[in-house]
């Protein structure tokens, strides 16, 4: 699918609701009126094909329509969220920006441009194909961030055989590549995404009750937080038809919850990277941590335990880094994986693994025994640096009421000794009165600055 099919299909639609914004509906009529009039704004302030466009926004119908305008007049975008404010002039310079678009929630446009020329040999390229182009940032957290250049038509390529319209949560963000997934997902095939303000468990519960949201892209992080909110019984969730879930492993006890507590929900485990993109994958049962990529246009293998993936999705290269893939194409993700035939599990990034003796600690498996332990709300299970054994294991937890951490250290210790081998007992125990997860709601392996620790 090329973005000149974009109108086409969401002219098809007219007549539904494209969005939810602010509890309100949003036509597609609505939508289609909204991309024209950004296409025109942005045409008569000097912005043409092969333009570098920074979108400041969220999903908002003017930062979609805006998006969506940008795709057809072959430019490239580089969404960025309104809310990230310290960051924008770092992002801007990483990505070689020439304009930035501020499309505000209430429908009001700035245009400026940026008096950068943009120079990659990776945008030459993709201007010459007629293409447009997205560009998406690494999360930065081991240093700056990588920006990943995709060709737009290739990602929307994956939506050229239409599916079922449904009513669709946009959880994951405007800036992130399983929320690019989420919106375009949504509107080419006519769906209704729905909007919150406030991505916790109480604002997502009365969406879904609202608006009748039939499914739920998420993370891991925040499913144990909805459960533990025990947001199924207060409200209405039974429009919920499919969770899907990835970006992080998912814990077993989480998992077992779920089915426990929503069995009619059908759970769905996705893989995506900012570099790949989120190919189409299959779970092997709604129970099960084992999942395969289906289709033509993607493929994978296991070296040295290693997950690697092509895919025709995969971005065209970083604009500020060495390319990762290997000669033949394959992306090294860095997971550690299991296989089973076709099937894989992931087990952990490589770089999280926890080496305690020259035995392998992966954290998801003692996170998900600490996590049955009551009291416990949230645990996150990380690294510390040893001369003697490489590494310690180091458990962060975050207790539902206040417990001394000496009393809490010695449970902790009695109930995993029945549990974990000697080697995964966390020896070092932080006790966290802050939230474990990251503002993209996955689990932060860096403590908080305040906690209370033992040794």
């Amino acid at each position: 699918m090329s973005a000149g099919i974009i109108a086409e299909r969401l002219r098809r639609q007219a007549d539904r609701t494209a969005i939810v914004w602010r509890d309100e509906p949003v036509s597609y009529a609505d939508l289609m009126g909204a991309i024209a009039a950004a296409r025109d704004l942005l045409t008569t302030e000097g912005i043409r094909a092969g333009s570098v466009v920074v979108v400041l926004g969220d999903f908002t119908p003017n930062a979609i329509a805006t998006e969506l305008a940008l795709f057809e007049l072959g430019c490239v975008a580089v969404p960025l969220r309104s809310q990230d404010e310290t960051r924008h002039e770092e992002l801007c310079e990483l990505s070689e920006a020439e304009w930035v678009v501020a499309a505000r929630g209430n429908g009001s446009t700035d245009v400026r441009r940026t008096g950068v020329r943009a120079q990659s040999q990776l945008y030459r390229d993709l201007a010459e194909a007629g293409r447009p182009g997205l560009v998406l940032f690494s999360s930065g957290t081991s240093g700056v961030p990588k920006a990943a250049l995709h060709d737009a038509d290739q990602l929307l390529s994956k939506f050229e055989r239409p599916a079922r319209p449904v009513s669709m949560l946009a959880f994951l963000l405007f800036d992130h590549v399983g929320g690019i997934n989420t919106m375009l997902h949504s509107l080419l095939n006519g769906g209704c995404l729905v909007t919150v303000s406030r991505l916790t468990p109480d604002s997502v519960g009365a969406a879904i009750e609202a608006h009748r949201v039939e499914l739920l892209p998420t993370s891991p992080t925040f499913l144990n937080m909805f459960l533990l909110s025990r947001v199924d019984e207060r409200y209405d969730v039974s429009s919920l038809q499919v969770v899907s879930y990835g970006s992080e492993p998912m814990p077993e006890l989480t998992l077992k919850t779920m089915r426990t507590r929503m069995p009619q929900v059908k759970l769905h485990q996705t893989y995506g990277m900012t570099e790949i993109g989120i190919p189409v994958s299959k779970s092997r049962s709604s129970d099960s941590l084992w999942m395969k990529f289906v289709g033509d246009n993607c493929d994978y293998r296991v070296r040295d335990g290693m997950l690697e993936v092509r895919t025709a999705t995969a971005m065209l290269g970083y604009l500020n880094a060495p390319s990762p893939f290997t000669p033949d194409g394959w992306m090294i993700t860095g997971d550690e994986v299991d296989v089973d035939g076709e099937w894989f599990h992931v087990r952990s990034r490589r770089s999280e693994l926890i080496n305690v003796g020259g035995q392998k600690v992966f954290p998801v498996e003692v996170e998900s025994v600490l996590e049955e332990m009551d009291g416990v709300e949230e645990a996150v299970v990380s690294a510390e640096p040893s001369p003697l054994i490489g590494h310690l294991v180091c458990a962060t937890v975050r207790l539902a009421e206040d417990e001394p951490l000496p009393e809490f250290r010695k449970r902790l210790r009695r109930y995993c000794r029945e549990r974990l081998p000697r080697y995964m007992i966390p020896q070092k125990v932080l006790i966290s009165e802050k939230s474990l997860q990251s503002d993209r709601h996955k689990k932060q392996r860096t403590p908080p600055a305040e906690t209370r620790s033992s040794e």
